[in-house]
């Protein structure tokens, strides 16, 4: 019987399987990097990306349900009581779409693009799967891209659009915090990954994950940029 890999090719085959398809290096990131974006295109960005912040925690509760350990059990917890105890995260995005003209009411009654619709309908999908493949597909497949893309999007939101700390706190925030959450879910996900057929469902719910991750972004840069450049 083929044995497990051990924990380090494990953690570079998931690593890589962000790496192949990560978000930092889509189309409208990039346009955004370069201070090519309106604040009318950025405000759609925050609009659409509310239908999927908005949700998060609420699959990390479907998560939180079927988990079977109680450490990661104490992670997810204390994600889904970032997100919504405080000043909630969603209130900060709401707060940068107001900055970009969108108020908050245009920004809860927006319809979902179809690509953002198939974001959202695949992570509620993969909330009710086993427990290590929700963990993989949510957790390192879209929390742990977090960091590399607002790492990208911050700097040019002050220095090229000229908003401030305030207005941008949801970018920060998540910088930090997710870089933490990325990691944690590395671990749980190696901890819970003990046969090579959990680890190939693990690398799998990953790549799913930077896919569909890859698609919403594209359907915004279709919609919001290629549309306003015919």
């Amino acid at each position: 019987m083929e044995e497990p890999m051990s924990k380090s090719p494990f953690r570079t085959q998931l690593e890589a399987a962000v790496s192949a398809r990560h978000s930092r290096l889509n189309p409208f990131t990039e346009k955004w990097v370069k201070g090519e974006l309106t604040r009318a295109q950025l405000g759609a960005w925050a609009a659409q990306h509310h239908q999927y912040v908005s949700q998060f925690p609420r699959w990390c509760a479907t998560v939180y349900g079927q988990c079977p350990d109680p450490d990661a059990r104490d992670f997810l917890l204390e994600n889904i009581i970032e997100e919504e105890s405080g000043t909630k995260h969603v209130d900060l995005l709401i707060r940068f779409a107001e900055a970009c003209g969108v108020s908050r009411a245009e920004v809860e009654s927006k319809q979902q693009l179809p690509t953002t619709r198939g974001l959202t309908a695949w992570c509620f999908e993969m909330s009710h799967q086993p427990f290590h493949i929700a963990a993989a597909g949510l957790l390192v497949g879209l929390e742990s891209q977090v960091p590399g893309i607002y790492q990208r999007n911050l700097p040019p939101l002050k220095s090229h659009y000229g908003f401030t700390d305030h207005e941008v706190e949801f970018f920060a925030i998540h910088i930090e915090a997710d870089e933490v959450h990325g990691e944690r879910g590395y671990q749980i996900v190696e901890r819970h990954c003990t046969s090579p057929a959990r680890q190939a469902e693990a690398v799998d719910a990953v790549r799913q994950a930077t896919e569909m991750r890859w698609q919403y972004m594209t359907g915004l840069y279709r919609a919001f940029v290629v549309k306003d450049e015919v």
